[in-house]
């Protein structure tokens, strides 16, 4: 099987910086894509940002000019780097990975870590 773990949230004043990390290990032939999602309370999952083993980069609207999004394939990790944090970002932030198993299956599993705490706040 395979694991995301995040690590790097926390409690930060608005304005504030964080990064956030994750790890993928287990079962991996090849991550296609790696990104990040969150969810306040009361509220949908939202796409926050993406990268693609090609380099291809996405972000919300909402975090773009705040937030880079960055990934090592060697050592398959991803971070979420966040500048000028806003209250509006408290949320439960998830690492994702679109993830190849083995050599001979191409099918593409889709995985979500547990999520780590967010919370922007004076």
């Amino acid at each position: 099987q395979v694991q995301l773990m995040e690590s790097g949230g926390g409690l930060v004043q608005p304005g504030g910086s964080l990064r956030l990390s994750c790890a993928a290990s287990g079962s991996i032939f090849r991550i296609n894509a790696m990104g990040w999602y969150r969810q306040a309370p009361g509220k949908e999952r939202e796409l926050v940002a993406t990268i693609t083993n090609t380099g291809e980069i996405n972000y919300a609207n909402s975090v773009k000019g705040r937030f880079t999004i960055s990934r090592d394939s060697a050592e398959n990790t991803v971070d979420l780097h966040m500048n000028s944090l806003e209250p509006e970002d408290t949320a439960v932030y998830i690492c994702s990975a679109e993830i190849r198993r083995t050599f001979t299956d191409y099918r593409l599993y889709h995985y979500w870590g547990r999520g780590t705490q967010v919370t922007v706040s004076s």
